[in-house]
């Protein structure tokens, strides 16, 4: 007498197959939200210092997390420092992100003169850059020092203007700025960034090029990598 065949365990099946194919999705979803996230460079605001279709990644935990689909943050362990090129929502659309240099902190007065920074009374030094950007010559270009980090800055006249404008930054809000400073949407024209808007700090340039493929304009033309940017670490 034959023995009776097994049932399969169609149950046992499909959760298997449901986990295999939910965790990969789930993986990369808790890398976004926790740890990095990659963004493209759309406009020249952050010249030299990051070029368009220069492809970077974000750490979402450098000063925090928030909550998931949320602008509160479930825990947040530190505040930007001044210098950080920093990733955040647009104050006036906070669905599209924006990527500047942090300029001002709470309760911080900051005098901007063509572009030149006074941070409470003390202007950041500028020194002449000496380096092969200076044989473009569109444009000038500064190492500015803010006391904590430098950076090169451009600009699009050597010259000095009379003219101030002083901004008064608000409790548990930032002032940002592009490094590209004649050529730059930021806070001197759309105000303030909410704490609860900062998305992370931008961390390295992992793949950059010159152009994108005419028919896939989100993929990097192969015959047109910038090779000298990949891995570049981003202060």
């Amino acid at each position: 007498m034959s023995e009776p065949k097994a049932t399969p365990n169609l149950k046992g099946t499909w959760n298997q197959a449901i986990l295999t194919f939910l965790f990969p999705i789930l993986l990369v979803m808790g890398v976004r939200w926790a740890l990095f996230e990659p963004f493209v460079i759309p406009s020249g605001s952050m010249i030299p210092n990051l070029l368009i279709h220069d492809h970077i990644l974000v750490k979402k935990f450098a000063y925090g997390l928030h909550i998931p689909f949320s602008d509160k943050w479930l825990v947040q362990w530190s505040t930007p420092e001044r210098g950080d090129i920093v990733v955040f929502k647009y104050p006036e659309n906070p669905d599209v992100y924006y990527i500047k240099r942090l300029i001002g902190l709470p309760g911080d007065q900051i005098e901007v003169r063509a572009g030149r920074i006074t941070v409470n009374g003390k202007a950041f030094e500028m020194a002449p850059y000496e380096g092969p950007l200076v044989n473009n010559k569109e444009f000038y270009y500064f190492t500015e020092n803010n006391t904590q980090k430098s950076y090169v800055v451009r600009f699009l006249s050597e010259e000095n203007s009379a003219d101030v404008q002083v901004y008064q930054v608000p409790p548990d809000q930032f002032f940002f700025m592009g490094d590209n400073r004649d050529q730059s949407s930021d806070s001197r024209f759309w105000g303030f960034v909410k704490n609860d808007y900062l998305v992370g700090k931008a961390s390295v340039i992992w793949l950059s090029c010159n152009s994108t493929l005419p028919t896939m304009t989100f993929v990097c033309d192969p015959s047109q990598i910038r090779f000298n940017r990949l891995f570049k670490t981003l202060d």
